[in-house]
């Protein structure tokens, strides 16, 4: 239990961060205590500077002004050797492990021991081995890290944070890639962690979680912390209330509506692995009926962007069927599926669904510039261009953005309303919706959910793929699950529960995730 009558562990005093190259002040003079022993969860909305002001604290990013003591010392930070030295450890969202080293060698590089001048793995292995069940992380120290599942690869990067004299842990979103049980189990450890007196930065988005794992939650806005609460007297509203500065529809409401036809037939599709960060497909089946919702579930790599690109024609298929409202479009181009009825909200809304360096107006009409609406004879229609995005700005309230501006400053939310505004305009038959609130804050992630759901009433189907299993079961009519490439499923909407879902994200039979609940 830390004490919050002592002096802090850590102590953060006016530091700021300015990006000339795109005039946003991302921390703005935040102070912040951190004691021994204690959790605190930073959240806030979408860009509002809470991994940049820890990539300050770990000397990732250089700041501009302010100071930072560790018990009560004043310490220089101008990178992360400084900050190691100083006993404050970082893990990022994206892992840096070497998959050809074991996780004993992961954890000890660069201050591997040695035995006669050469590696002593078995001292490696020894000591990984006690650090983990002593700290609460237990591994297997001998396993490759390419035959680890994430959850256990995130361990090996944390014991990698944690291996020197670390007293300050930073994790930033570090149940992203989890399935249920593992975040379930990360948050018994870092409570184990902390009770054994390192204190514990925890950045996440997922309002739960912050609750189960915390001391105190701090909320930033806008590069400031506008808001701190200690945990016991925190609710799920009162912290959203505080990220965004108004209250926030936490759970969409989801009407019955009875499902048409069918608007989306996938059968016997096989497509081979094109990148080492995703499955292929095997004999995968799926249906997805008009006014309906059908969630894909599965963590991350598994085989959802080549099922996604397959039916979006973005990839060849090797074998199988595809149909959307009854028409073949396996062999056809992009367009030719978009004008079958599709509308494709894609997974990297930055680099796919969106030219950053391009307005507003040509972002609005990139996949219908072809059309009749936008084009006669070859001759854009710039006045009817002109009036859709301004009707895309004013519908939507895309905040900061004019039809001819460049939108690359623009927030990641404001970016995703110019995608879904364009994507839904035309009463696309199906609408694929490929991680569709990743790095939203919560009053975007409404926003999204209140028009998927509109879409779905209006009677299109909508295939949701997405990371967050609770936004899944919260939206969708019916859910399958993809392991290595395989569908199981479809399960519907409360047929299953987390952990059962859980249990088959991790390649499990339901009777485990029984066993584990």
């Amino acid at each position: 239990m830390n004490d919050k009558t002592s002096a802090p562990l850590l102590r953060l005093t006016g530091l700021r961060k300015f990006f000339a190259s795109s005039g946003v002040l991302a921390v703005a003079d935040v102070s912040l205590d951190v004691h021994a022993g204690e959790v605190v969860a930073l959240v806030g909305e979408n860009g509002t500077g809470k991994t940049t002001l820890m990539n300050l604290l770990f000397g990732a990013l250089p700041m501009d002004a302010g100071s930072i003591e560790v018990d009560g010392e004043p310490v220089a930070i101008k990178g992360p050797e400084d900050a190691i030295r100083a006993g404050i450890g970082m893990v990022q969202q994206h892992f840096a492990l070497v998959p050809s080293f074991t996780a004993a060698q992961n954890v000890m590089l660069g201050r591997e021991p040695l035995k006669r001048g050469a590696l002593d793995d078995a001292e490696a292995e020894r000591e990984v081995g006690a650090l983990g069940e002593r700290l609460g992380f237990p591994i297997d120290p001998k396993k490759l890290v390419a035959a680890l599942p994430i959850g256990l690869q995130q361990r090996v990067e944390i014991l990698k944070a944690l291996a020197g004299d670390t007293r300050l842990l930073i994790l930033d979103e570090p149940t992203a890639v989890l399935t249920p049980k593992e975040a379930d189990e990360l948050i018994v450890s870092v409570r184990k962690l902390a009770a054994l007196g390192t204190a514990v930065v925890f950045i996440s988005h997922k309002l739960p979680e912050v609750l189960a794992v915390s001391d105190r939650v701090v909320v930033m806005r806008r590069g400031h912390i506008v808001d701190e609460m200690p945990t016991s007297e925190a609710t799920p509203a009162a912290i959203a209330r505080a990220m965004v500065g108004r209250d926030v529809l936490l759970s969409a409401t989801v009407d019955h509506i009875a499902p048409g036809a069918p608007v989306l037939e996938v059968a016997g599709l096989d497509a081979s692995q094109v990148s080492a960060g995703d499955s292929g497909l095997s004999d995968v089946g799926l249906t997805v009926r008009a006014g309906e919702i059908v969630g894909v579930a599965g963590v991350s790599g598994n085989g959802q962007g080549n099922l996604v690109d397959a039916i979006a024609g973005l990839r060849k298929i090797d074998a199988g069927s595809i149909k959307i409202d009854g028409v073949e479009v396996s062999g056809m181009s992009p367009r030719g599926v978009r004008r079958a009825g599709l509308a494709h909200i894609a997974e990297d809304r930055m680099h796919v669904g969106l030219n950053r360096a391009a307005t507003l107006e040509e972002n609005a009409v990139a996949t219908t510039v072809f059309t009749r609406r936008f084009n006669r004879a070859g001759w854009l229609r710039r006045g009817a261009i002109h009036t859709f995005a301004r009707k895309l700005i004013e519908q939507y309230e895309i905040r900061g953005a004019a039809p001819t501006r460049i939108i690359e400053s623009l927030s990641g939310g404001n970016l995703q309303k110019i995608v879904i505004g364009r994507e839904l305009e035309g009463s696309p038959k199906l609408i694929i919706a490929n991680q569709p609130t990743r790095g939203l804050d919560v009053g975007s992630i409404e926003f999204v959910h209140r028009e998927l759901l509109a879409a779905r009433g209006r009677g299109a189907g909508l295939l949701l793929v997405s990371a967050e299993l609770e936004e899944l079961q919260r939206l969708s009519d019916r859910i399958v699950v993809l392991y290595e490439g395989r569908l199981s499923g479809p399960f519907d909407r409360g047929q299953l529960s987390t952990y059962e879902i859980g249990a088959l994200m991790a390649g499990q039979s339901l009777s485990a995730a029984e066993a584990d609940a």
